[in-house]
């Protein structure tokens, strides 16, 4: 039994879109570990009472990583999408932060290899990580779907063997589209356009800010409001790969069950501390974890 099965209610079905990492990494004997924001978002998601679909993109090797069977003992309909050349990451850790190199770009996912069933969702969270979802993917999902952009993917340029490019955002249809849009405070460069020139009254902003909590923001017509949100509880992290990825997902699915207030955002925020006490997708936290902190939080207040 998928360890997010709660109740017997039929549940509200999430797709999540994007292509899967491989994060060279020296302590695996693969040399590499699986990542990427569909991949943490996809287990992350399934921990709640929804029904999660993933379609994939892989390259040779990352479709036979181990952790795609973690995501699927967890409860996700996965569907793997063949990638010529997928995204591969040199992912650096120094005083200042991390700093991330591009070891191979990312051929594109087509529109066309979402299966039409899983077109009309409930929501839908495009989770790009080197650009391989186009503007096409604005069309994708029927207009009631609830969509959700992890936008950092969209803000990169990589070229192999050299440290990724950060770049500005740029208005187009898939940020017309979204009805919510994440991204972290690193992806909010000093000099970046006002958040009022690329966004449109009605959407909500998150933002992550990893130890320092997050921000749900939304646009109006006159300006922006909002509520801050603190790790609950907050953790020294072990490894904080994912941990933004966590929050989005974790977010988007609880606002499914529980609407799109504050508990929506302290689920997202307890999930995503338990994430960083993990250095690997094959022990992210379960639905018992959530639930443990969520009620021990209820009793402190």
């Amino acid at each position: 039994m998928a360890d997010s099965s709660i109740g017997t209610a039929v549940q509200p079905t999430l797709v999540v879109v994007g292509a899967a990492t491989r994060d060279i990494a020296a302590d695996d004997p693969r040399g590499w570990k699986l990542g990427g924001g569909v991949t943490y978002s996809a287990i992350a998601a399934a921990r709640l009472p929804v029904s999660v679909k993933a379609l994939i993109g892989v390259d040779e090797l990352a479709a036979t990583a181990q952790e795609l069977d973690a995501i699927r003992r967890s409860g996700v309909d996965v569907r793997l999408v063949q990638l010529p050349i997928g995204p591969v990451f040199d992912n650096r850790r120094t005083p200042n932060g991390r700093r991330q190199f591009a070891v191979a770009p990312s051929d594109p996912l087509s529109v066309a290899d979402l299966p039409e069933e899983w077109r009309s969702p409930g929501a839908a969270l495009l989770a790009p990580v080197a650009g391989e979802l186009s503007q096409e993917w604005s069309t994708a999902f029927a207009p009631a779907t609830y969509l959700t952009l992890a936008a950092q993917g969209l803000l990169r340029r990589l070229h192999p063997g050299r440290e990724v490019v950060r770049l500005a955002f740029e208005h187009g249809p898939i940020i017309q589209r979204a009805d919510a849009i994440a991204l972290s405070r690193e992806d909010v460069s000093e000099g970046a356009p006002p958040i009022r020139d690329w966004t449109h009254a009605g959407q909500t902003l998150l933002i992550t800010h990893g130890k320092r909590g997050s921000l749900a923001l939304e646009r109006t017509e006159t300006g922006l409001t909002g509520r801050f949100m603190p790790p609950l509880p907050p953790r020294r992290a072990i490894d904080p790969t994912g941990a933004g990825d966590t929050f989005v997902a974790a977010w988007l699915a609880a606002r499914m069950v529980v609407g799109s207030g504050w508990r929506a955002l302290a689920v997202a925020s307890a999930m995503s501390s338990l994430a960083v006490l993990s250095a690997s997708m094959m022990k992210t936290p379960t639905t018992a974890d959530l639930c443990a902190v969520l009620y021990e939080l209820r009793q402190r207040s």
